[in-house]
């Protein structure tokens, strides 16, 4: 395994397509990063909202507009 030390000595391009390969290895191993529990109950709660009133949300059209128009 490289030290950091080693790692700098290489050219930038290269230095960027290692942080590129290792991103994209943590990104195919879907269950390296477990959920954190306060995310999972903020969607819980919000899920629950939603079905008590599902006209209070946005289309997707809507909000595109609504952030294009910079009012989001």
């Amino acid at each position: 395994m490289s030290t950091i030390a080693e790692l700098k000595t290489l050219p930038i391009p290269e230095r960027l397509q290692l942080v590129e390969d290792l991103w994209d290895s943590i990104a195919l191993d879907k269950t390296a990063l477990p959920d954190h529990p306060h995310v999972i109950e903020e969607i819980r709660l919000r899920r629950m909202r939603f079905d008590a009133n599902p006209d209070s949300g946005w289309t997707w059209e809507q909000l595109k507009r609504k952030i294009r128009s910079g009012h989001a």
